[in-house]
């Protein structure tokens, strides 16, 4: 996991998803784009939140301390990367 100062580029819908894992068998999850600070150009995270955090609205251009997961799976032969955050605090 890595903490990180990011801006809010965009804030997603929440919206719910089935989960067996959830109690209620729902779970809410947004996504959202983070900009590192410093720049135009910075790298940019599509990340996403689940539970509690994906309830939280962000406003673009507000900046956040954000938990990151980084983790990839295989599926068909291809390789995919998804990027769930742990914590988001306003800053």
């Amino acid at each position: 996991m890595k903490e990180m100062i990011l801006r809010v580029v965009k804030c997603g819908e929440c919206f719910t998803v089935k989960s067996e894992k959830c109690e209620g068998g729902v779970l809410n999850k947004r996504t959202l784009v983070l900009q590192e600070l410093g720049g135009k150009y910075e790298n940019s995270y599509v990340v996403t939140a689940l539970g509690n955090l994906a309830s939280i609205q962000f406003d673009e251009g507000e900046i956040v301390i954000a938990t990151l997961r980084f983790q990839s799976r295989e599926y068909n032969g291809q390789a995919f990367m998804d990027v769930v955050a742990t914590e988001l605090i306003k800053h």
